[in-house]
């Protein structure tokens, strides 16, 4: 296994030597950031990948319409079925001709059911999410700097996205704490969910960290799955003291299907930062200043440059020789030296016997 993982290695630090080599012809530019932009292969395009990913939202337009097209209806259902705590009232309420078709609708808003709305669409949310951090590994797997492998990080927080979505509908949880109280011998909380519930939380933190931190452009990244697991930590206190208090379960299945709807949102921003990585455009504003600012000042500007040398080197640094170089990028003017003298001349005489 180690002689596999260092031959990978290798062959990826190759990659990288390769595409140095590679940039090193093209003329150095400074950088427009603090951080370097980062280089993917042609194949890392999401019109180079599967399908779904050209259904991702690239733009600041598209991701707050998909943000919307999620959390409204999220948002909807958990004060539908949060109404009867909250003004003592269902927002259903049975009687007259449609009773049953009200006491339906109220069963289908109800969290405290285990086929309710909220719990589909967590279960929806979850897929999508898995779905859309393995496109994004698909995108990372083409870095040309990722020799260490950091790209697959996005596959355990599929993986990990997927096993949520599951214990959703089929109580894994309690298999799990089960387990390890009969294993350990310690029942840490009501049941012993206390080990299932520091197990997912270790396991989520240490995903995410690994996977978000590499972005170039990872606030919105982060401030959506913040969010998400701020909701997942108040289902999971909701869950331990639901043992003791029932009528918190509501509670525990609203704080769940909101941190489903924030994950997905995460992974929709964190999928268009790494479309915008690989497309070049992170950093663009910074550059497009930087090129304006430079329009109006030339390049290079090189005065009259004497067909014959100076009869010393006195007279020039006196004072004879007008050549200079101007760069835009500074502010003082410098002579040219005795190279760079003749091989303008060079340059020149051989322009004039081309003509």
């Amino acid at each position: 296994m180690s002689l596999a993982a260092n031959q990978r290695r290798d062959q990826r630090r190759r990659l990288v030597v390769s595409w140095k080599r590679s940039a090193s012809a093209t003329a150095a530019t400074p950088a427009d950031s603090a951080r370097p932009m980062a280089a993917y292969d042609a194949e890392a395009h999401p019109e180079r990948q599967r399908g779904p990913a050209m259904l991702l939202p690239t733009t600041v337009v598209g991701l707050a319409l998909a943000a919307a097209a999620i959390l409204v209806p999220t948002a909807l259902s958990i004060a539908a079925g949060m109404s009867d705590q909250v003004f003592g009232r269902p927002i259903f309420a049975a009687g007259g001709r449609f009773a049953r078709t009200l006491a339906a609708l109220g069963h289908v808003v109800d969290p405290r059911a285990a086929s309710s709305l909220q719990a589909w669409l967590a279960q929806v949310f979850l897929v999508l999410a898995a779905a859309t951090a393995l496109i994004v590994r698909l995108m990372r797997r083409h870095r040309r700097d990722d020799y260490k492998g950091r790209f697959r990080a996005w596959g355990w927080m599929a993986a990990a996205l997927l096993v949520a979505a599951c214990a959703g509908a089929v109580p894994i949880g309690r298999v799990v704490a089960a387990a390890i109280s009969d294993a350990t011998g310690i029942a840490f909380g009501p049941a012993g969910i206390g080990w299932w519930l520091g197990l997912t939380a270790a396991t989520l933190a240490t995903i995410s960290l690994w996977a978000v931190l590499p972005l170039h452009e990872r606030l919105a990244t982060s401030i959506w799955l913040g969010l998400a697991l701020l909701a997942w930590t108040a289902s999971a206190a909701g869950t331990w003291l639901a043992a003791s208090d029932p009528r918190l379960e509501p509670m525990v299945r609203s704080t769940w299907a909101a941190g489903a709807a924030l994950v997905l949102v995460a992974m929709l921003a964190a999928a268009r930062s790494v479309i915008r990585e690989v497309r070049g455009q992170c950093g663009r504003p910074a550059a497009a200043r930087t090129s304006r600012g430079d329009q109006g000042r030339p390049a290079m500007r090189v005065e009259s440059v004497a067909d014959d040398e100076p009869a010393d080197d006195a007279s020039h640094g006196a004072g004879a020789d007008a050549t200079e170089y101007v760069d835009g990028s500074e502010q003082e003017d410098r002579h040219l030296s005795k190279a760079e003298r003749k091989r303008l001349r060079k340059l020149a005489r051989m322009n004039g016997q081309a003509a």
